[in-house]
């Protein structure tokens, strides 16, 4: 063995496949990674509220065909059924019954773009970091492995990861909440400041 293939090997793990040697599926993962990455970019910099959510759509099939690569079928139709088939949809009927405008709209930009963008670039070389050193020697032999059926991500979800599942169901619930009463609170204002409100005369109170 050539001392080329023995570093590959020593970075793949278990002497499997390295880096110098990808397989199909290796580089069919990347692709697809490559063309999530640039959607998501497109989600959060058009200025068409409507493309933004279809731009969503392809994120999300695209992490769901991501799934499917590491044999993770139950998450993959998991994502599709729930997050594109439910909440995409549920974006788009907000969009439609709040009457969003179509075209573009230079109220979608916001002025901190540069402060969240820094802030979105540290969060992803944080866990770009974190990822790579975790599993940097660890190599998945998608023909030969059961990680990713419905049986070992409900043992793994209820058995290891279920206070952070409740956790962050309660975060979520408070957030929906917390939208309602923002929402209710914005709605009232506007009654409050129509035309009904500015055309009382003073010190009559309305009916």
């Amino acid at each position: 063995m050539t001392a080329v293939a023995r570093a590959a090997a020593d970075v793949s793990g278990r002497g499997g496949p390295g880096f110098l040697s990808p397989t199909g599926a290796e580089i069919a993962f990347v692709l697809i990674g490559l063309v999530v990455l640039g959607a998501a970019l497109l989600v959060v910099t058009t200025q068409q509220v409507v493309h933004a959510a279809l731009w969503l759509v392809v994120t999300l099939g695209g992490l769901a065909a991501e799934y499917l690569l590491l044999t993770a079928e139950f998450i993959a139709w998991v994502q599709v059924l729930i997050y594109i088939g439910a909440v995409v949809v549920l974006l788009l009927f907000g969009l439609m019954l709040t009457r969003a405008p179509i075209g573009r709209s230079a109220g979608v930009d916001a002025p901190q773009r540069w402060p969240a963008l820094l802030v979105a670039t540290a969060a992803g070389a944080t866990l770009l970091t974190v990822v790579v050193d975790a599993f940097h020697a660890t190599y998945l032999d998608l023909g030969d492995t059961a990680d990713g059926s419905a049986r070992a991500n409900g043992e793994s979800l209820f058995r290891t990861w279920v206070l952070p599942f409740e956790v962050l169901s309660v975060l979520l619930l408070a957030a929906l909440v917390g939208a309602i009463v923002l929402s209710r609170g914005r709605a009232a204002d506007r009654t409050e400041t129509g035309p009904a409100a500015a055309g009382r005369a003073p010190g009559r109170p309305g009916r």
